[in-house]
């Protein structure tokens, strides 16, 4: 690795060797002599071939954190419906929640696809969907306070999120309004005090148990006072004071992802103040749009992580399980499937990684339109998501009565699949996204 990589990743903050930035120097250097996987010692069946210095050596070291953490780790955490706090702890020492926060503000400065390789890595490691949704809106949700936020807001808030001492949930997705996020109904009233009231549920909100602050998207100009239904949101980054009047959680049983808590949010007059806003007041919709495709990116990674992860225990499995004196994987009912996953893995390990790059690029690179971040960012994301499912599927099947059983994994990785399939946009949306800016044919909604 070269001394301005290494010298790049190792700096935490701009003031000297902090104890984060010597961390993180240890876990490259041992992440030289780490295998990737935490359930065996092969290497990898992704091809590695077109990534950059710096996206393998983020793998690498990442991959150093979660050999920390095997897969009868997650099965608990899993089963017991168990937060992986030391698993965010981990992380958080190493420097990783800031990967792509500027070192302005303590994070790595890198982009979207270091992060990318980053969700990857964990999904793949065997900590599936749950454990990268841990720090999933760490990574994601940030983006726009370190963007738009006061000086004020990035030097207290910003450095407790990277350390790790506090965690980020993102509040957006309502129970009536679902993808038709122009019309949630969460409202933001504003006082006379320059305050702000709120009233209104959110849903389907991650970590929101052990979260210190949400990232909250909510109305403060009624729709009826609007010209376009994207004006008139704002976006606040608002403590979670379970002792305070008008905030009530719970949590949603689920089916997979247990260690991760999802929650319904229900305000109720929950009085936040005015140096929450982050960014111009009505213009929240704008402020997050851009940050939608660094989403997909990230999503599209974790999905992959997934679906690698599956097809290597699948492969492994069928080299050595032996029914009538030979291998299953001789059988060309069980190797041909698994050949199939693994080349669309690899497609959408492409696309993916394309989107990331669009995406870095265009913040210097003018020639880059927004609409076609947009269109890569989506394709990626629902390719990634339909990859990862056959490949989880079919891990399952080859694995027999085995698949059924939770030592194993992959039952429980085929439960996490679903998401990325689902959110944060289905994948039917993004077929009429993709049809409607790409093909010119008429919306359907």
């Amino acid at each position: 690795m070269s001394r301005a990589v290494m010298h790049k990743l190792c700096r935490a903050t701009v003031i000297g060797p902090s104890p984060i930035a010597r961390q993180r120097f240890r876990a490259l250097a041992l992440a030289r002599v780490h295998a990737f996987s935490t359930t065996h010692h092969r290497r990898t069946i992704m091809e590695m071939s077109g990534f950059t210095e710096n996206q393998l050596t983020v793998r690498e070291a990442v991959s150093a954190v979660c050999s920390q953490f095997p897969n009868t780790y997650w099965q608990e955490h899993d089963q017991n419906e168990q937060d992986p706090t030391d698993f965010h702890a981990a992380l958080a020492k190493d420097g990783w929640l800031g990967i792509a926060l500027p070192e302005s503000l303590g994070g790595a400065g890198l982009g979207i696809s270091e992060a990318t390789i980053m969700m990857q890595t964990i999904a793949e490691s065997g900590a599936g969907m749950a454990g990268a949704q841990a720090i999933h809106a760490n990574v994601y949700a940030t983006q726009p306070l370190a963007k738009l936020g006061t000086k004020a807001q990035l030097e207290s808030i910003v450095p407790n999120i990277i350390s790790g001492k506090w965690r980020v949930c993102f509040g957006v997705t309502e129970p009536n309004t679902g993808l038709d996020t122009l019309r949630l109904r969460t409202v933001a009233q504003k006082q006379d005090d320059g305050s702000y009231s709120i009233t209104g549920q959110k849903i389907w909100i991650t970590c929101a148990q052990v979260a210190k602050k949400m990232i909250l998207l909510a109305r403060t100009t009624s729709l009826e006072e609007v010209n376009n239904p994207s004006e008139g949101l704002s976006l606040f980054c608002i403590d979670l004071d379970r002792d305070a009047a008008g905030l009530d959680m719970r949590r949603i049983k689920k089916m997979g992802g247990r260690a991760v808590d999802a929650n319904e949010v229900f305000f109720e007059n929950y009085k936040i103040p005015a140096d929450t806003l982050i960014g111009p007041e009505n213009q929240g919709f704008k402020v997050i749009l851009h940050g939608m495709n660094a989403e997909r990116c990230l999503l599209a990674g974790e999905a992959l992580g997934l679906g690698y992860a599956a097809l290597t225990k699948a492969s492994k499995y069928a080299r050595e399980r032996t029914v009538f004196q030979r291998p299953i994987g001789m059988n060309q009912g069980i190797a041909h499937p698994l050949a199939d996953a693994y080349m669309k893995l690899e497609a959408a390990k492409l696309a993916t990684y394309h989107a990331a790059r669009l995406y870095d690029n265009s913040k210097e690179d003018a020639s880059i339109r927004p609409d076609a971040i947009g269109v890569v960012a989506n394709t990626a994301k629902y390719l990634a998501a339909e990859a990862a499912f056959v490949a989880c599927e079919r891990a399952v099947l080859t694995h027999g009565g085995m698949g059924y059983a939770m030592e194993y994994d992959v039952e429980r990785w085929l439960r996490e699949c679903l998401v990325p399939r689902i959110a944060p946009v289905s994948r039917e949306m993004i077929m009429n996204y993709i049809s409607e800016k790409v093909l010119w044919l008429p919306r359907s909604y």
